[in-house]
């Protein structure tokens, strides 16, 4: 092969690998929702009380320059964004992000990481409580949006209100409740999120 020929191949290459990494990295910023469906036990169960089939959620963060999802997994905590991705159904999530778009100024995703930053380390909860002594994962994203900017992404609803007649769901209810059922608990489902008006999808991948 010519050195010209060795030139226009390794160009051919380069531009390969930037398109790979443009699939690979949307642009995300720090504030933005991601949505996923989990392969974790409980999957299913919220998969069909909700009808949807994003079952864990998160908000990404920006560090050093690198995509992080905080989420509420056993612990809150901070997963680069393409570990957090593979570890969804077939590597396959939803990026959102607010519709009015010029309220995310650079001091408010500031704002909003600070307050996530604030929930790191508390343990998750099996129960899906409304108090902040534990945490599930779209219960932290909707309260860090409600306490920094007011905003209500999604609708609270009673644990009565969801779906529960399926095997999965009874299943599970049992597992966590037993015969105590918080039925009036008010939840936030990763699905209630997504639907939310609110917000707009920026990346489908």
């Amino acid at each position: 092969m010519t050195l010209s020929a060795w030139s226009r191949a390794a160009v051919l290459a380069a531009l390969s690998l930037l398109s790979l990494a443009a699939v690979a990295a949307p642009d995300v910023q720090t504030g933005d929702l991601v949505f996923q469906q989990s392969r974790s036990a409980q999957s299913l169960a919220i998969q069909q009380a909700t009808h949807s089939p994003y079952s864990h959620m998160g908000m990404i963060v920006t560090r050093q320059g690198r995509p992080y999802v905080l989420e509420a997994a056993s612990r809150v905590s901070y997963t680069p964004l393409d570990q957090w991705a593979a570890q969804g159904e077939r590597g396959h999530y939803v990026v959102k992000r607010l519709r009015d778009a010029s309220t995310l100024t650079p001091a408010v995703r500031e704002q909003l990481a600070t307050a996530g930053a604030a929930y790191v380390g508390k343990p998750y909860d099996l129960v899906f409580a409304w108090s902040d002594d534990r945490i599930y994962c779209s219960e932290l994203v909707w309260k860090i949006y409600q306490r920094t900017l007011g905003l209500e992404i999604g609708a609270l609803a009673p644990l009565k209100g969801f779906d529960l007649s399926s095997p999965a769901v009874q299943a599970k209810m049992q597992e966590r409740y037993g015969r105590d059922i918080p039925w009036d608990e008010p939840i936030i489902s990763p699905a209630a999120m997504y639907d939310s008006d609110l917000l707009t999808t920026v990346a489908d991948r």
